[in-house]
């Protein structure tokens, strides 16, 4: 039965929130686990994994051994999913070593913390990123993204080969931008394709100046890893559980707030439409001072005509004129 968790405290509904379904999805992230057998190849080989993709923390390394994960077999699928819940982690890497299959790699993708797909593949040449002598050059910067070159027309026509570019484009694509600086474009992913064998290398990016021309000369450094591999097996993902996976969200347009704009140096202005007040017909507040007993005692004692007098003469004189006039 699905088991519904509620927080209990304030960082734990923070960390729900994060892993919660989004219209725009966090970076992937990968988990690098090992059986009870590797070898030092392999030992090399996810760390240098780990050097690419611990940027941002969007890699996690365990370092025990782990005998109960049979990737291709009934029911071995259950630790890498309790893993997965547990970390939030979308891709894993599983390495092995065996005397039926040595140097044994599998790199899979999850959905939903289930198994969505994996291949299995076995290195046979391995150069590290130390003795390339990468450095600081192989790790990714923020923001950057590798571009990728895909070699041989077994790309586009073997299943499996197929398969493994929808696999590495997903493991080493980086964030999703829409736009990108062309300093950011400072790796690249050769991997080409002869025979049974696939050859991946990844290459720093260095522009050069050139003397016949204002543009840079463009140079592939290799700065590693780089790996020989074959493709032992692989599974694809059922038609189900992709098709659901390949489902977009509708994302729902923002509403449009009336009589409200943006603005870069103003921030947020509004604008309030006021109906036209009469003044004249307010209630006002009425003060004693104004009282006209106060104002008609105050002109007596100095004389003056009051306001009442005032009206009657100028009364008189209107009637008067109007007699004349008759």
């Amino acid at each position: 039965m699905m088991r519904i968790v509620k927080p209990k405290t304030k960082r734990a509904k923070r960390m729900l929130e994060k892993r919660a379904p989004k219209l725009d999805e966090n970076q992937k992230r990968l988990m690098l686990l090992q059986g009870t057998k590797v070898s030092s190849l392999i030992k090399n080989v996810m760390s240098d994994l780990y050097h690419l993709k611990k940027a941002g923390g969007n890699a996690v390394k365990f370092s025990k051994k782990n005998d109960k994960i049979r990737p291709f077999e009934g029911g071995g699928e259950a630790p890498l999913e309790f893993f997965s819940s547990k970390t939030d982690c979308s891709l894993f890497a599983f390495g092995t070593h065996s005397k039926k299959r040595p140097n044994n790699l599998v790199i899979g993708r999850m959905y939903g913390h289930r198994v969505l797909d994996m291949i299995e593949l076995g290195i046979e040449k391995y150069k590290s990123i130390t003795e390339l002598g990468g450095g600081r050059k192989s790790a990714p910067q923020v923001g950057s993204k590798p571009c990728f070159a895909f070699l041989g027309e077994a790309f586009e026509s073997k299943p499996e080969l197929v398969h493994l570019k929808e696999m590495l484009l997903d493991f080493f694509r980086g964030e999703v931008v829409e736009s990108l600086n062309v300093g950011g474009l400072d790796r690249v992913f050769v991997c080409a394709a002869a025979g049974d064998k696939v050859y991946l290398r990844h290459c720093g990016i260095e522009l050069k100046k050139s003397e016949n021309s204002k543009f840079p000369s463009v140079e592939l450094v290799e700065v590693g890893p780089c790996l020989d591999f074959t493709v032992r097996r692989h599974r694809k993902p059922s038609v189900d559980l992709r098709k659901e996976s390949m489902k977009a969200p509708s994302k729902t347009a923002k509403k449009k707030v009336k009589n409200v704009k943006g603005d870069s140096l103003e921030g947020k202005v509004g604008r309030i439409y006021m109906p036209k007040q009469e003044v004249e017909g307010m209630a006002l507040a009425k003060m004693k001072g104004l009282k006209r007993e106060r104002r008609q005692a105050a002109a007596a004692a100095m004389g003056a005509p009051s306001e009442v007098d005032d009206h009657t003469v100028r009364a008189e004189g209107a009637s008067s004129a109007k007699k004349l006039r008759v």
